[in-house]
């Protein structure tokens, strides 16, 4: 049984969920819907990410990878006019990859 658990404990380790909030990735994700991110420091060109806010490091920011820099990112939001991303605080690191939108149900699926 510990096994199990030792298991599950790595691998709720590497995944967790991030909830959209605000325009600045329209049309590809909309505020409200629900991702599942898996644990990257890396990521290519036109992937979706997580990176910390350098404004605020408590927060959170969902952006499209423009380019990688030295093991740094160049963000991007779909949405350019609602967007606040490396055009204003440069390249910054990859927390984790967008994997799978989960809500809501009618739009769930993969992400590349």
């Amino acid at each position: 049984m510990g096994t199990v658990v030792t298991a599950l404990a790595a691998v709720f380790s590497l995944v967790r969920r991030v909830e959209v909030h605000g325009d600045s990735m329209l049309p590809s994700l909309r505020p409200g819907e629900r991702l599942l991110v898996v644990r990257a420091n890396r990521a290519r060109p036109g992937q979706l990410v997580v990176v910390r806010d350098p404004r605020s490091p408590h927060r959170t920011l969902v952006k499209r990878v423009a380019a990688m820099e030295g093991g740094r990112a160049q963000v991007t939001g779909d949405n350019a006019a609602a967007s606040t991303d490396s055009a204003v605080f440069g390249p910054v690191p990859v927390v984790g990859r967008v994997v799978y939108r989960y809500h809501p149900a009618d739009r769930a699926g993969r992400l590349c």
